[in-house]
């Protein structure tokens, strides 16, 4: 029976895991992140699932870690698949198994190399992206593809449900072409480089609210990391951070006069409205990380 080596992490990772468990699939390691609570909040974990299976876990930051070598020169693995591991894994490490090297990405690459594709692709306000299957080689996601799996991006949905679409696509993508990788003949379609595009890990900079940005573009930062994603959008008031957690789908309506950008110019019980763009623009924001009764007309964020 072939065996079968994971490196796998967050919520796509835990059900691309459990997929192979459900098939019956003989995985001999797990190797993953160690489990932290502020990410634990909305995705389970890998490392949970693989030992209620009974099947061995590494739980280390770095694939370089020696130990991770040492087990699986014992693990002799025929397949390796990984499924939203965040480090880059060695070409020692991706030359072991006799059958190759996969990986599992949440992009149609090329595009959107990297790390954090769901969140770069909900900045840019794309409106389709999918799951790519590809074979691992040095360079981070530039391996030929063996299969991808696309769906559309909804205006009003934000990272949490892409991620939960994307482990969907990528578990029917992992079981159409399983039988290949097992069999030794994955597909491999060489990715057009004049088409790739790389983005790195998002820091916290990142996530600040420019108000001087159109109100699509400040809604598609908002959707693109919702809370309890770290840091989630968010702005400040008189030098203290204020956390944006949902806003009103922007229309075409403008203000009767101008403001300044990040003014807020009209609120509610439960809204306020914060002038942006050219200043006759608005967005109507939803949830804040404190109490609406705390915020004025004419205050400014920022």
């Amino acid at each position: 029976m072939i065996r079968i080596v994971v490196f796998a992490y967050s919520l796509v990772g835990h059900a691309c895991l459990k997929a192979l468990f459900d098939a019956g699939e003989n995985v001999v390691g797990v190797f993953t992140h160690p489990d932290t609570p502020g990410e634990t909040l909305w995705f389970p974990s890998v490392a949970q699932l693989a030992q209620d299976h009974n099947v061995p876990v590494i739980a280390t930051e770095e694939s370089k870690d020696p130990i991770v070598m040492d087990a699986l020169q014992k693990m002799q693995p025929d397949l390796l698949l990984s499924f939203y591991y965040r480090k880059m894994i060695p070409a020692t490490i991706l030359d072991m198994p006799s059958l190759g090297s996969f990986n599992m990405h949440g992009s149609l690459l090329p595009r959107y190399r990297g790390r954090a594709p769901i969140n770069w692709a909900l900045v840019h306000g794309e409106i389709e992206t999918g799951a790519t299957l590809h074979h691992m080689v040095k360079s981070a996601d530039a391996g030929a593809i063996v299969d991808q799996e696309a769906f559309p991006i909804p205006l009003t949905e934000n990272a949490h449900d892409l991620t939960q679409k994307m482990g969907a696509a990528a578990v029917r993508l992992l079981l159409r072409q399983l039988p290949a990788l097992k069999e030794g003949r994955a597909p491999a379609r060489i990715q057009d480089e004049s088409k790739a595009t790389y983005f790195g890990g998002r820091s916290a900079k990142d996530s600040q609210i420019d108000w001087h940005q159109s109100p699509w573009q400040i809604h598609n930062l908002v959707r693109a990391v919702p809370f309890p994603y770290f840091p989630p959008a968010f702005t400040s008031k008189n030098g203290e951070k204020l956390e944006i957690r949902a806003n009103q789908i922007p229309n075409e309506d403008q203000l009767e006069e101008m403001a300044k950008p990040g003014q807020v110019v009209a609120k509610g019980d439960t809204w306020i409205r914060v002038a942006c763009g050219t200043g006759q623009d608005y967005l109507d924001i939803s949830a804040l990380s404190c109490p609406f009764s705390d915020i004025k007309i004419g205050d400014m964020l920022g």
